[in-house]
């Protein structure tokens, strides 16, 4: 590990490892990127709501971005961080490292009749946890695995996995553990009451370790590197967006769009339908976060795409813009079920106030309308729960280029929708934790990134009256008085 005042100052590595790809980049202190490097992951979508991708897969695309964009720096970095999907899950062999199962999807659905079985017990791990029962956490696919496919080996999230292949270490940050239902919300460590709850009492697990820890050394990238940051992916695009005040609220349109604010250095239960968990442990320190959901946003602009509607996420605007409005279309873009505040996994998408007239620009609209409403609506409930709305919504991910999308954004919230400089907050986030975890003399504030000018920001164009009007109608179609 370098110990020199330069080596502790210099790039570090940050990797982002998505769903439907990695990114990564070199971040320095005083330059910004200096490098980047992104490799595609291709996951299965299967009948039955299921959703799984090759473990060898994830790793490859860590090791093809990562070399990628050390080798654009073309300078050495000083440590690596690594950002994760949060809720995928696989078994595998702790001794020899190897996946005894595919990695199973956050988006993955067949847990869904095991969370029923469970239902007596949601209210008490909603109150130990923080997370409503639910087949999109980590706990129920683990379960899952457990009763359907192997017994051997260990069951964690895919960032315990990734990690013990590049160091040998068998760890996992808290803001990921926090994602599991696994959880206790007030203590950061292992619940045995959920995990008897789930049948799991009986595995091994990695320890929970802060976001800045030392997790290990890596030689897969090149040299020895030492592994500083760990974060799941939302919480270190919060962090990037500079979200340290309690309120600071900001939503990251990717695979799905996902809406997190910040809530201090207490717990939050909420009762408006969001989840509370950990945000991240940084400077021997917890912070917490609200979280609210929408399971499908890029992967619905990608169902539109397969369909021949659209050419691409390019598209949106192109084609929305040869329309005024949708025409009557109202999309839910239920793809996957609906998340936060309904929590139903069962949900299926819609599409409904379609005539002879409607045109593949009405669906497109329909769908930026469907997206942005579930946001607002995650919003609000935040600021319910916290006793005050945020002031403003900072956006990034890679959804916030379309202008229709960001626009439809603001109009519905009536709030500014500030897109960031860059949009790969999530790196740019576990680069900042990765930086701490180097050099613990610094603070949180001296290793984000700087902000610069906003790449955007839109204002809302329509009166709050026409906003909660159609707000109310995606309310109905969704099934709500």
């Amino acid at each position: 590990m370098p110990t020199s005042a330069a080596a502790a100052d210099g790039p570090v590595l940050a990797v982002d490892q998505g769903t439907s790809g990695t990114k990564a980049l070199v971040v320095c202190p005083e330059r910004g990127v200096i490098g980047s490097g992104e490799a595609a992951v291709r996951p299965r979508h299967l009948p039955g709501g299921r959703v799984e991708v090759a473990p060898a897969e994830l790793y490859a695309s860590v090791l093809e971005a990562g070399r990628g964009a050390l080798a654009a720096a073309g300078e050495p970095v000083a440590a690596v961080g690594l950002a994760n999907q949060g809720e995928t899950v696989l078994a595998w062999d702790p001794a020899t490292g190897e996946p005894l199962t595919d990695a199973i999807v956050w988006q993955d659905r067949r847990a869904t009749e095991l969370c029923a079985e469970l239902a007596p017990h949601a209210d008490e791990l909603r109150a130990l946890t923080g997370l409503p029962l639910d087949p999109y956490f980590a706990a129920p696919k683990m379960a899952w695995i457990r009763r359907h496919l192997t017994r051997a080996g260990v069951v964690t999230t895919s960032d315990a996995w990734l990690v013990h292949r590049l160091t040998g270490a068998f760890v996992t940050d808290a803001s990921t553990a926090g994602r599991t239902q696994l959880l206790d919300l007030d203590r950061v460590a292992w619940s045995p009451a959920a995990l008897d709850i789930y049948g799991l009492a009986q595995e091994h697990l990695p320890e929970v370790v802060a976001s800045d820890s030392h997790a290990g050394t890596t030689t897969a990238l090149g040299g020895e590197l030492p592994l500083t940051g760990l974060l799941v992916d939302q919480q270190a695009a919060l962090l990037a967006q500079h979200a340290l005040q309690a309120g600071s609220t900001k939503c990251t349109y990717g695979t799905g769009a996902f809406l997190l604010a910040q809530a201090g250095s207490h717990p939050v239960r909420p009762a408006s339908g969001l989840v509370g968990c950990v945000a991240w442990q940084l400077g021997g320190h917890t912070s917490y976060c609200l979280d609210g959901q929408v399971y499908t946003a890029a992967s619905a602009v990608r169902w539109l795409t397969d369909l021949g509607v659209i050419g691409g996420a390019e598209d949106l605007d192109r084609v929305g813009s040869g329309v005024p409005d949708t025409g009557g279309v109202t999309f839910v873009p239920a793809l996957a079920g609906l998340a936060a505040p309904w929590w139903r996994p069962e949900a299926r998408g819609s599409l409904t106030g379609l005539g002879l007239d409607t045109t593949a620009g009405h669906l497109v609209r329909a769908l930026c309308e469907g997206i942005a409403a579930q946001v607002a609506e995650l919003a609000d409930a935040a600021g319910r729960d916290l006793g005050a709305g945020p002031v403003e919504l900072r956006v990034d991910g890679g959804l916030t280029r379309s202008s229709l999308l960001m626009q439809t954004q603001a109009d519905l919230l009536q709030l500014p929708v500030v897109v960031a400089e860059l949009p790969d907050a999530t790196a740019l986030g576990v680069a900042s934790a990765a930086r701490l975890g180097l050099n613990p003399q610094l603070s949180i504030t001296d290793v984000l990134p700087r902000r610069g000018k906003p790449s955007a920001v839109y204002e809302p164009t329509i009166s709050p009256a026409e906003a909660a009007d159609r707000r109310a109608a995606f309310r109905t179609a969704v099934g709500e008085p």
